[in-house]
């Protein structure tokens, strides 16, 4: 058996767009005009299209995103040609869909002039190809293909039980052993990654006015037809279909052929930003922790095997033991994270700030302090929540380090910062000063010294920490004992965000 991949196989670096992909499907029926004021059933003659109009967020106008192809002769058009967008769950994005004839679909009020279907299904990650070619073969006198103009169309079944049209092959002119073109088609488009999914055909004879006669249907999957050419792959439909070839070929994309300029690119020779902020600072860090075990958290990746989105998921897969064990063991996992998880929007800090919160909530008495690093390209998608987030964790015993990686703009980063306006949330103010931010491309020595560049990160980063250690023990009136403070003890170590 062939094997292909499957929905569950995450590609991970060109996934970090927050949106998914919806395909669109249209149909229409009982179309009509008006004329003269009256209804009337729109002419077979007159050929239909479909366009859809997106509309702008800020400006809201309206743009044409794309049309179907043009339909004659049917009341009722089918369209095969797709809409695929992106569609973003926390916005409102209105669509527009314009039904045109050869004469406008009339408007009159309190009439039906017919009706729109629309189809959407959430696309999945397979970005495989199908190409396939069928024949059929006259069985006896009283079939349908003696001289007959056959073609075929292709569906998919949906959840509920309805077919999805998806293909639809051209006619092949007067023969009597019809032998169509090889076409090719997005395995998405064909069963969305699903290989045993009901795939359905039905062949038709072609007639000029529309009114096409039905020869017959077999159904089929994805994972009958990868059979190829075989006894598996032979239907009856008051003659005999075949299926002559069979070929899966993965499509590529602009972005399989640029992510290697990935911030999170893992090049052999070299760390990458996020690996080489994470040892200069952690290896300072790690000294002031009694055992040096430290769990690591990802935030904005679909997760296997399902795709969900998670904000805080252990780097090593492990939900019930997230620990590492040093600098060598977050860089160790965070290595693996990139080959197994799909990095996704949005990008929430709240939830991994909250996560160490919790620990240092546990313990405010002095004897442990908690740090969490979080290393980031700047995206934030939730600052509201992130700024209440820090807001509460002022009054707690702990410290945000922030290192920015990348060419963006790092505003949102400042502003979390607070050194020149103190941050708050909902008008209240933050009790400290926890929040520390640098830009990684400040300290990338051109000369290529990066061991220098790096102890200058680790300076900087660091060079907050002690004042905002003495500012919380002085606002608890804690005072220091001869008990080595240690940041975090064994069970409760504050993660490093990645």
């Amino acid at each position: 058996e062939p094997s292909f991949r499957s929905e569950a196989d995450f590609d991970p670096i060109t996934g970090n767009i927050p949106a998914t992909k919806v395909e669109i499907s249209v149909s229409c029926r009982r179309l009509f005009i008006s004329c003269g004021g009256m209804l009337i059933s729109a002419s077979l003659s007159l050929p239909a299209v479909c366009i859809l109009y997106t509309q702008g967020v800020e400006s809201k106008q309206w743009r044409e995103f794309g049309r179907t192809e043009v339909i004659d002769n049917t009341l009722n058009p089918d369209f095969v040609r797709k809409y695929i967008l992106d569609y973003f769950f926390e916005e409102k994005q209105n669509l527009r869909f314009d039904i045109r004839l050869e004469k406008p679909l009339g408007g009159i009020p309190g009439k039906k002039c017919g009706t729109v279907i629309l189809t959407a299904e959430e696309l999945g990650n397979c970005r495989d190809c199908a190409t396939m070619q069928f024949c059929a073969n006259k069985l006896d006198k009283k079939d349908f293909f003696g001289r007959s103009d056959p073609f075929m169309v292709f569906y998919r079944s949906n959840e509920d039980g309805t077919f999805t049209i998806c293909h639809k092959t051209e006619v092949v002119k007067n023969t009597l052993n019809p032998v169509w073109q090889p076409f090719s088609i997005p395995v998405r488009a064909l069963c969305n990654g699903d290989f045993d999914r009901t795939i359905k055909v039905e062949v038709y004879d072609w007639d000029r006015d529309g009114s096409h006669d039905f020869i017959g249907e077999f159904t089929t999957s994805f994972k009958d037809l990868s059979r190829g050419q075989s006894q598996f792959n032979v239907y009856e439909v008051r003659t005999e279909v075949n299926l002559l070839s069979f070929s899966v070929e993965s499509e590529h994309t602009f972005l399989d052929y640029i992510k290697s300029t990935s911030l999170h690119y893992m090049n052999p020779y070299q760390m990458n930003a996020y690996a080489m902020a994470l040892k200069a600072v952690g290896e300072i860090i790690q000294d002031y922790d009694s055992d040096k075990m430290f769990p690591a958290l990802g935030f904005g990746a679909k997760l296997p095997p399902d795709g969900r989105v998670s904000h805080e998921f252990p780097l090593n897969g492990n939900v019930e033991n997230p620990y590492c064990n040093g600098m060598e063991g977050i860089l160790e996992a965070y290595h693996q994270s990139l080959k197994t998880v799909q990095l996704y929007g949005p990008t929430n800090f709240a939830p991994v700030v909250n996560h160490v919160a919790r620990y240092a909530a546990a313990v405010q008495d002095g004897s442990q302090y908690f740090i969490l690093l979080i290393i980031t390209d700047g995206v934030i998608s939730d600052m509201a929540q992130t700024k209440e987030a820090i807001v509460n964790a002022a009054k707690l015993p702990m410290s945000i380090i922030i290192v920015g990686v990348g060419q963006a703009e790092f505003d949102a980063m400042v502003e979390l910062d607070g050194d020149d306006i103190r941050i708050s949330s909902r008008g209240k103010l933050a009790e400290r000063d926890i929040v520390q931010f640098v830009p990684f491309r400040d300290y990338m020595d051109r000369t290529g010294n990066h061991v220098l560049s790096m102890a200058r990160l680790a300076k900087d980063v660091l060079a907050e920490i002690p004042d905002q250690l003495i500012s919380y023990m002085k606002s608890r009136g804690i005072k220091p004992n001869q008990t080595p403070l240690d940041s975090s003890p064994t069970g409760q170590t504050p993660p490093t965000g990645l």
